[in-house]
């Protein structure tokens, strides 16, 4: 979900990409005592927290680690979200990012395949074939899956075709939905930046909020 990026946001965006890359080749991150879990955002630019000042601070999941510290609890967030990426990118890195031994793994993608009007069977199938690598590597881990959705600015049918891909893995696969990522976010000019596409700092929070009604009781309900 990115429009054309200034050379500043590149960089920052490349060497973003190079840090993630490194800690992952790293192996898992350390994590605060020996009884703490770790979750994996698996996203793009929304996850990643394209546009703002300090996505490690102030994109979602960073938002989600706010409140696990807030609340004392033995959970470790790793911000796997990467600009651009699509269903495709993701089942190409997942391996790679599986190396991080989710306890949950949050599966967000999608967005860049309904903007670039890539057909909802091969969605659905690279979103699949995700669900069924990290149910191969870890079987015990918890995915949650988050629904996404196109305006109807891009053909109804196809709008409805894309909306409906999230609804139908979460029930064939028996996963945790968020029904929305960017409920009560998208198309507010006050929760979002300038490209009326990413959230701003506040726009984050709002997706964190809507994140931890579907995370937060999973948290609290693990040992």
């Amino acid at each position: 979900m990115n429009p054309p990026l200034p050379t500043r946001t590149i960089l920052r965006e490349a060497c973003r990409a190079v840090a993630l890359g490194l800690a992952l080749l790293a192996g898992p991150a350390r994590a605060d005592g020996p009884e703490a879990h770790r979750i994996v955002f698996f996203g793009d630019s929304l996850t990643a927290g394209y546009g703002l000042a300090d996505p490690d601070s102030q994109s979602y999941p960073a938002r989600i680690q706010a409140r696990i510290d807030a609340q004392h609890l033995p959970w470790r967030v790793v911000n796997a979200g990467l600009s651009g990426e699509t269903s495709a990118g993701g089942l190409r890195r997942v391996d790679w990012v599986l190396a991080q031994r989710p306890d949950i793994f949050f599966l967000a993608l999608g967005s860049n395949d309904g903007l670039r009007g890539i057909p909802t069977a091969t969605t659905r199938g690279n979103l699949q074939a995700i669900i069924d690598r990290v149910r191969s590597r870890y079987p015990e881990a918890r995915i949650i899956l988050a629904g996404l959705r196109m305006p109807p600015s891009l053909g109804a049918d196809y709008a409805d075709s894309f909306g409906a891909i999230f609804p139908e893995l979460a029930k064939r696969n028996q996963l945790a939905l968020v029904p929305f990522l960017l409920d009560g976010v998208a198309e507010n000019p006050s929760l979002n930046q300038a490209d009326g596409i990413h959230p701003n700092p506040a726009g984050a929070e709002a997706v964190a909020a809507g994140v931890w009604k579907v995370l937060g009781p999973i948290l609290g309900s693990r040992p």
